[in-house]
C-alpha cells in the first residue's frame, strides 16, 4: 500500500499529511514529533486521532506544515491524520466523528477595522 495523502487546515495553518503502514514514527517538517512540538499538549493533540482509532504504532506519518502558530499547526495535523485514517479504513469514521475530529474548525481571526484599535475594540472615549 502506498502513502495516503490528505490535507488539514486550522486558522492559517495548512498541513499536508502522508500516512503509510509502518512502526509509528511521526515526522513533521523533517523533524521528530518531540523536536517539533516541545509542548506535551500539542504532541497529544497530534496523536489524538491515532489514539481514538487504536492505530498507534501501526502507521508512519510524514507531515509538511506551514503557516500559523503551534496550536493551529497541531490541530491542522490532527485533522489531516483523521481524514487519512478514514480513507484507510471506513470503520474509523464513527469514533473519529463522535470526537469531532473530522470537522474543519472554520474560525479565523477577525480583521482589524479602520477607526478601531482592534477588530471590535474602540479607542477610549474622552468626554473632555
Amino acid at each position: 500500500m502506498e502513502a495516503i495523502s490528505t490535507i488539514g487546515r486550522r486558522k492559517t495553518s495548512i498541513a499536508r499529511v502522508y500516512v503509510k503502514p509502518g512502526k509509528g514514527t511521526i515526522i513533521i517538517n523533517d523533524r521528530e514529533l518531540p523536536a517539533y512540538f516541545a509542548s506535551e499538549i500539542h504532541q497529544t493533540t497530534v496523536k489524538q486521532a491515532l489514539t481514538i482509532a487504536k492505530a498507534e504504532g501501526n502507521y508512519d506519518v510524514k507531515v509538511n506544515v506551514e503557516g500559523g502558530g503551534s496550536k493551529g499547526q497541531a490541530e491542522a495535523i490532527r485533522l489531516g491524520i483523521a481524514r487519512a485514517l478514514v480513507n484507510i479504513n471506513a470503520e474509523n469514521r464513527g469514533p473519529l466523528k463522535k470526537e469531532g475530529l473530522l470537522t474543519r474548525d472554520s474560525r479565523m481571526v477577525e480583521r482589524k477595522k479602520p477607526g478601531r484599535r482592534k477588530a471590535r475594540r474602540r479607542f477610549q472615549f474622552s468626554k473632555r
